[in-house]
């Protein structure tokens, strides 16, 4: 699973992107930085079950932090999307090919109306940032229209000639975007659409794509530059523009600049915490402290830099994912490490399932699972919750 972090040029994408990693990418203040799609490990915040057991854990990937586990997830950060990039204009092409495996979409804009569409510097303010969220929908939507478009009527005659199912037919030339056969359903039912495809006019096929696209790519917004003067009443705006989106205050720069600290030991900080300690002022020069005064008047306004809070929506609240901790006998793995695993699992995941998830062979020879904090046995068929602590149980 992974999650794409999209937008036009200039809007904060890379700094997103090692704000939630640490990786490095190049950034700069002009459009295409990014040229190659960067790829990196961001993590999500959430409680981690070490302290309803009270015990420590021990993870083998991620890591704990004074009860708060950070779970790792693939980031994408791809190349600057331009107006006409369906048509290839900028580096439209690459930038929706490296979108194809993107389970969910991050958009990052320039909430402060700073940089236009095309990634250029503009009067400060003077940018409306309702029109990228706009351009954006747009340029997916044909980039999906026109994946259908190009082969539609050779496609649908064989699939009414062969008697052929249509969602199982469209999944499968949908199949390298990651999209599913129930998506597809979803959205012919939604868009009530004839179940013969010959009748389809080009107006179905725009509002099919679209739909398509909104279900299998859902997508939420990163108001970045949040701490510039405006943008604040910009995200005000664009909640009550676009109420569908889950929208997002952010402030890349500010949270690159804390890891950055905490990452010299300068602070302590856990990313998404609402403050951060210094942990020895007298080995800072002034223009640290005066950094560091800043950041602290930063969270004191706003609770925090957004980051954490926009990668957890992009899984949580977007594609309603749950984590899963799978242990053996005392909360441990056969090595003795407590807690080790945390695994991210679709909705409705059950728990012959998540058995398979981990190894054909655990799902072969599934017999029950025990719910560690309810104390009881449950069958295949019982549907995992977010944070369940899961103990297998198998036969020969």
């Amino acid at each position: 699973m992974q999650v794409g972090i999209v937008g036009a040029p200039n809007q904060g994408k890379s700094t997103f992107f090692n704000a939630a990693t640490l990786a490095g990418a190049e950034m700069a203040p002009y459009p295409f930085t990014t040229i190659k799609a960067n790829q990196g490990v961001g993590f999500l915040r959430v409680k981690c079950p070490c302290k309803d057991f009270n015990i420590q854990c021990k993870p083998k990937h991620g890591s704990c932090q004074h009860g708060e586990r950070f779970v790792p997830v693939t980031l994408l950060d791809v190349a600057g999307l331009v107006p006409g990039a369906h048509e290839g204009k900028g580096l439209g092409n690459q930038f929706l090919d490296d979108l194809r495996q993107a389970s969910a979409l991050l958009h990052v804009i320039d909430a402060s109306g700073s940089t236009n569409s095309q990634g250029e510097k503009v009067p400060h303010g003077s940018f409306d940032p309702a029109e990228i969220v706009r351009f954006l929908e747009e340029e997916l939507d044909l980039w999906f229209f026109g994946l259908l478009h190009k082969n539609w009527g050779k496609f649908s005659r064989k699939v009414k000639q062969e008697n052929a199912k249509l969602t199982e037919q469209v999944a499968t030339q949908f199949t390298g975007l990651g999209v599913v056969e129930l998506q597809v359903e979803e959205a012919i039912k939604e868009m009530g659409l004839s179940d013969d495809p010959t009748l389809w006019g080009d107006e179905d096929l725009k509002r099919f794509a679209t739909r398509l696209r909104e279900i299998s790519k859902p997508m939420m917004i990163a108001a970045n530059k949040i701490d510039i003067e405006g943008a604040y009443e910009n995200y005000e705006r664009l909640k009550k523009e676009f109420p569908e989106y889950k929208i997002v205050p952010v402030s890349a720069e500010s949270e690159l600049a804390l890891r950055n600290a905490a990452k010299h030991g300068w602070i302590d900080y856990t990313p998404g915490d609402s403050d951060f300690r210094i942990v020895d002022e007298a080995k800072l020069d002034e223009k640290q402290k005066k950094g560091l005064a800043f950041l602290k008047h930063f969270l004191e306004k706003h609770k925090t830099t957004g980051v954490q809070e926009a990668l957890n929506a992009a899984v949580f609240d977007l594609l309603k994912y749950i984590i899963i901790y799978p242990v053996g006998q005392k909360l441990c793995d056969k090595d003795g490490n407590v807690l080790p695993d945390a695994y991210l699992m679709p909705p409705k995941t059950t728990a012959l399932s998540f058995a398979f998830a981990l190894h054909t062979d655990f799902g072969n020879n599934f017999v029950a699972a025990i719910d560690m904090r309810a104390k009881n046995k449950v069958g295949k068929d019982h549907e995992l919750k977010n944070g369940d602590v899961i103990e297998l149980v198998c036969g020969k």
